[in-house]
């Protein structure tokens, strides 16, 4: 058998477009294309199997073979040569197949006069779909081209099976196996339970156009689409969100390990020789390494098949030019989506009336990811592995972010259940809406203040909604985070004055600009750190770029005029910042008199408690502040050296460990001493037995998500936070591990709702 020319498999794939361009029945273009793959490998036989749905292998078109042996042949899951190519998704050949220990004779074929043997795997998605294999009289060696032109004829034929282009889709298995349903456990990052369908926020790319007509062509576009894609894995690694160590910053680095592998991209060019298209060249390849991946033992290969699809769908979306993320398609009207990871100006993007629920296989629950989806009212789940994998567009999902738990495709069983559930919440919300107007007043007559947590002009229905006291917490910074341009003075200007009129006589608490780190604006380059959460971010950004303090300073000074203003200072971490802070803001106060414009009526600064240095330096800091807010986010990750972005330690300390609860009392002491108001504004206080913690402690100004309101509110009227200061105090003093389970005892004891 003489070896294949490279021009050969281009001139069969060709063929096999017109076959199925012909109208016909299914099986005569499936005998059709047997021919045609024999005549071209110069094969005396042809055969062409598939996978039923039961797992078993059919005959299913022959040229050669005796065709009475046509849908009569069957083999059992890795029943003879067939099976076991099948089983193992490899090529294979025998020279003499008939000696070979898993031959499995079968005499309707009329097969026993044929010794050499090659076969090669069906694959889609890395799963066997069936096998295509070839044989002749006698026993001789097939070229590795001749492999390879099979190979690339089989993932054809695939893509046309798959499309239903032979329409046996009914009959054979086409798909990996996708309608049992399947369970998943993961963090919850935002409470809530939500029913609806699924939608990948980084769609896969279906491949349409297999045929090359000019393989140079497709050389230069995927040698083009290959440069684009290093250079954004490149520019990703260098922005401050994803540099930091960590998850994001491991998965991107894998990404590039790939993207840079010379043997990845030597079998795509191999691919494309054969004549494919650039995108089939990617899908062959992506569906040779995971088979290969999927039969590996090792768990650690396995964990990187994610990381191939990942990288095939970017690479697949450049070259078709699809849409980055799912957000400006047509979304159903419960969407529940999911994704490896996203940023929050990125889930900002989608129509908030249609997302139901997110899904992530990665991040913590203080990201900003998680904070958003909290403030937008999504029940949220992050850390849930694998689930890119187990999941098709548009499958039925339940996101239970309660308990922390994601069904995908569920009985009609498990659907009721959660629709009993969903009632039972919307009860439960009902009766937090009854609370609305009652204020918040502890059982022995303590006045705690809820405000919510807000950075958008769709926060602001949720002050009435929630009855919430004000806003404690303005986070400027995601007007920025979803601009693809520095908004100018006349933006930001509209931006606050539509806050401070829909808050009324409500106060809002606006903190300046808190970038760097891990919020990154798209139009700002600040460099790459080794430390960015410890690095140039906040207020240190804010007093070596003046001009973009000054411009966020003049805007709020001229939206509050003859009303009050309040300006919380994020990361101060020393005393001089907070007053170098102020000497700018009293410039724009003088300027604004100079020019004879309106002046807000009162005017208050306050600084951001959230560097554990400020602990020592309070009674210096205090007297110069109008407020305080206390940051618990990053003084908890600070306090205990643990990054919030990275799972693996993020998780390792709780908040309720005595250091920590000791640590916040100095605070509020401080803050008596002083006479100066106190609030705390971090996750902490949106939960209730966090946030029941922060009362006895002698927090009475607390700042949370509006969903968590109605909840911290029935707790706080069912404390008694007299019996729990007492109780406190006592534990701060002689127990060193989380208080946690102690004040559950207590909330069990007391009947406090928690």
């Amino acid at each position: 058998m003489p070896t294949s020319s490279v021009g050969a498999p281009r001139q069969l794939l060709r063929r096999l477009r017109e076959v199925m361009a012909q109208r016909e029945s299914a099986q005569a273009r499936l005998d059709k294309v047997v021919v045609l793959i024999a005549s071209n490998m110069v094969a005396e036989v042809c055969s062409l199997y598939l996978c039923r749905r039961d797992g078993s292998l059919e005959l299913f078109a022959t040229e050669g073979l005796n065709p009475e042996a046509v849908h009569n042949t069957h083999l059992k899951p890795g029943e003879g040569l067939v099976g076991l190519i099948a089983e193992q998704a490899e090529p294979m050949q025998f020279p003499d197949a008939q000696h070979h220990p898993a031959f499995s004779y079968r005499p309707e074929t009329g097969e026993e006069i044929y010794h050499s043997f090659c076969g090669v795997p069906i694959l889609r998605g890395g799963h066997t779909i069936g096998v295509l294999t070839v044989q002749n009289r006698t026993q001789r060696h097939y070229s590795d081209e001749e492999i390879e032109a099979l190979q690339t004829t089989a993932m054809v034929l695939a893509e046309m099976i798959a499309s239903g282009g032979f329409g046996v889709t009914d009959e054979v298995s086409a798909e990996p196996r996708r309608e049992l349903g399947a369970s998943f456990t993961g963090l919850s990052i935002s409470e809530g339970v939500a029913l609806g369908h699924v939608v990948l926020h980084e769609p896969r790319i279906v491949v349409t156009r297999l045929i090359a007509e000019d393989v140079e062509l497709e050389r230069r576009r995927l040698s083009q689409a290959i440069e684009d894609l290093t250079g954004s894995i490149d520019n990703m690694l260098e922005r401050g969100d994803l540099a930091r160590a960590g998850e994001h910053r491991e998965v991107l680095e894998a990404f590039r390990m790939f993207a840079h592998d010379h043997g990845w991209r030597r079998r795509l060019d191999e691919a494309l020789l054969t004549g494919l298209t650039a995108e089939a060249a990617v899908q062959r390849v992506r569906n040779d390494t995971r088979a290969r991946m999927l039969r590996q033992i090792d768990p650690h290969a396995r964990e990187r098949l994610h990381d191939i699809d990942d990288l095939s769908n970017r690479l697949l979306r450049l070259l078709s030019g699809g849409a980055v993320t799912a957000a400006a398609s047509n979304l159903p009207q419960d969407t529940i989506l999911v994704a490896r990871t996203m940023g929050p100006a990125e889930l900002l993007d989608y129509d908030r009336q249609r997302l139901r629920g997110l899904v992530l296989e990665e991040g913590g629950r203080a990201s900003h990811v998680a904070i958003v989806a909290r403030a937008l009212g999504i029940a949220a789940i992050s850390q849930v592995k694998g689930v890119l994998e187990s999941v098709e567009p548009g499958d039925a999902a339940i996101v239970d972010a309660d308990g922390g738990e994601l069904h995908i495709r569920p009985t009609q069983e498990v659907v009721s259940a959660y629709a009993d559930k969903v009632r039972f919440r919307a009860r439960r919300q009902a009766q937090y809406a009854a609370l609305r107007t009652i204020p918040a007043l502890t059982l022995d007559g303590e006045r705690v203040a809820l405000h919510i947590n807000a950075g958008l002009l769709f926060d602001l229905p949720h002050l009435d909604q929630s009855g919430a006291d004000g806003i404690g917490l303005f986070r400027t910074e995601l007007q920025f985070m979803i601009s693809a341009t520095f908004p100018r003075l006349e933006q930001q200007t509209r931006l606050y004055k539509a806050i401070l009129d829909a808050a009324g006589d409500r106060p809002v608490v606006f903190r300046s600009l808190d970038v760097g780190g891990d919020k990154v604006l798209p139009f700002f380059r600040a460099g790459e750190e080794e430390n960015p959460a410890i690095g140039w971010r906040a207020i240190r950004m804010a007093l070596d770029r003046p001009a973009l303090f000054r411009t966020q300073i003049r805007a709020l000074l001229r939206a509050a005029q003859g009303r009050e203003l309040r300006i919380m200072l994020p990361m101060i971490s020393d005393v001089s910042e907070l007053q170098a802070a102020r000497a700018l803001i009293d410039r724009e106060v003088t300027i604004l008199k100079r020019h004879g414009r309106p002046e807000p009526k009162r005017l208050m600064i306050g600084a951001m408690i959230e560097v554990p240095a400020l602990l020592w330096q309070l009674d210096r800091l205090l007297p110069l502040a109008d407020f305080a807010s206390v940051g618990s986010n990053d003084l908890m990750q600070f306090l205990f050296a643990a990054d919030r972005g990275n799972m693996r330690v993020a998780e390792r300390f709780d908040s309720l460990n005595p250091a920590a609860l000791k640590a916040l009392r100095v605070i509020v002491e401080a803050a008596e001493k002083h006479g100066v108001p106190l609030t705390l504004c971090g996750e902490m206080a949106g939960r209730p037995i966090e946030a029941m913690t922060l009362v006895a402690l002698g927090f009475r100004s607390i700042s949370m998500a509006p969903a968590s309101i109605g909840p911290v509110k029935a707790m706080i009227l069912s404390l008694d936070a007299g019996a729990l200061r007492e109780r406190l105090n006592e534990w701060l003093e002689t127990k060193t591990t989380s208080l946690r389970e102690d004040l559950k005892r207590f909330a069990a004891e007391k009947g406090v709702q928690i």
